[in-house]
């Protein structure tokens, strides 16, 4: 099958290559010449294990190619909307710019049997607004929402075998169809008997934020016990282990530490919040406010443990960041906790030097008062403190007694709990984590 994808960040330049290496011709669109140009040499523009051999065996092959001109969509069946939907300045709400902007500029080159198959998170509700505005412009194309359900360092993983496909389809004679044409571009994950739903637009819409929405409140839970456990002296790890037992818990995601970021949770629940405000249902979530708050808290408990721990004054006092990407195996920085604590040390007047084994060039971009290191030992030389922000690997495998050689002090602030404590601890360290005695 011949597919487009309008837009190719993260979401679309993952989908693409995937769809390629599934055997189908694809051709990717965006406006970004410097990013399409990039793709078409088969080089990923941002750092996803796993995706830069997808794209040059992609581009090879030459099942996939990469433009910015919209008419190189003609005669693809299925074009699937990949574009960003970021939080609106100044507001909660999601801006559906881009996304109207793709659909406007596909209508000319669709014809009669044409899929536009979503898969950008958007508010409820917009799928049903995009579909008239296909069946409008009379060219007899169809539209559906096929949500993603991604998990960056996992990506390429997610897409060529995922957990499960929902197809928001239209109602009428278009739905055997259009459920016909998704069945094929994904013929393979079907073959293996990935689970599936079929639905109608709103749920489909509403599957991929009350995810991100729960996740969130999971995550959010975990970090307002490790609030209780710092003021009466509990463990919040043994607490999540405890409760992880429970079937109908589950022990996934019930890390506490400086919270969660990205370019999805954080903006996803707040336009999740503002359109259940403008369907007058408001109160139905308006707990995520809360878990928003819970998230933000624990950025600053870290930045306050760091000040804390240095008799109450950074000022020009070293202190060590380890990691900027808001989770490890990703370059993203996009609300990051980690960035966040980093910045806010810096404008306490700390000496920061931050480090991140695949994040530093975007960090630089926006933060460019920071020092950087690639070199971990770095880091540590000298450091009066070293925070932990991202659970890297190579974090949790440097020698504790290698790093007390190298600093000036020994305090270390583990904002992940990722750390072997007794370890950190044996070797001279005043190690804290967060939520633990």
């Amino acid at each position: 099958m011949k597919i487009s994808v309008i837009g190719c960040g993260y979401l679309g330049a993952v989908h693409a290559a995937a769809m390629a290496e599934l055997g189908h011709e694809v051709v990717g669109i965006d406006v970004d010449s410097n990013k399409v140009a990039a793709l078409a040499a088969g080089r990923a523009p941002f750092f996803e294990p796993g995706l830069p051999e997808l794209l040059l065996a992609g581009v090879e092959s030459g099942r996939l190619s990469f433009t910015t001109d919209m008419s190189a969509v003609k005669g693809a069946k299925v074009h699937f909307i990949a574009v960003g939907t970021p939080q609106r300045k100044g507001e909660h709400a999601a801006d559906l710019t881009y996304v109207d902007a793709a659909v406007d500029s596909l209508i000319p080159y669709l014809s009669a049997g044409d899929l536009v198959a979503g898969k950008s998170t958007v508010p409820v509700g917009t799928a049903a607004r995009l579909a008239s505005k296909v069946a409008d412009a009379g060219s007899g194309a169809m539209l559906a929402w096929n949500p993603e359900f991604l998990r960056e360092g996992f990506a390429v993983l997610d897409t060529i075998s995922p957990d499960r496909l929902v197809y928001g389809l239209p109602s009428g004679e278009q739905h055997a169809l259009a459920k016909d044409h998704l069945d094929e571009v994904y013929a393979t994950a079907l073959s293996k008997d990935t689970p599936l739903v079929v639905t109608d637009y709103a749920t489909a819409e509403l599957v991929k934020v009350s995810a991100n929405a729960f996740l969130a409140t999971k995550i959010s839970f975990i970090n307002a016990m490790a609030e209780i456990a710092e003021v009466t002296g509990a463990d919040v790890t043994q607490l999540a282990d405890a409760i992880g037992y429970d079937a109908r818990i589950g022990r996934r995601f019930l890390n506490a530490g400086v919270g969660f970021g990205g370019g999805c949770l954080p903006k996803d629940i707040r336009a999740f919040t503002a359109r259940a405000e403008e369907l007058g249902r408001g109160e139905s979530v308006a707990f995520l406010k809360e878990v928003d708050a819970i998230n933000l808290r624990r950025r600053q408990k870290v930045v306050d443990s760091v000040v804390a721990a240095l008799d109450g004054d950074v000022f020009n006092k070293r202190v060590a960041v380890l990691g900027l990407a808001f989770k490890p195996d990703s370059d993203d920085i996009r609300d990051s906790p980690a960035l966040d604590v980093a910045a806010q040390l810096k404008g306490l007047g700390a000496d920061v030097i931050a480090t991140d084994p695949e994040a530093i060039d975007n960090a630089r971009r926006t933060h460019p008062q920071l020092a950087y290191t690639t070199d971990l030992e770095e880091a540590f030389t000298g450091a009066a403190a070293v925070v932990v922000v991202t659970e890297w690997k190579l974090y949790r495998a440097f020698s504790p007694a290698r790093a007390l050689q190298l600093a000036s002090g020994s305090v270390i602030i583990d904002g992940r709990n990722c750390l072997d404590a007794t370890a950190w601890r044996a070797a001279g360290w005043t190690y804290q984590g967060l939520g633990r005695p």
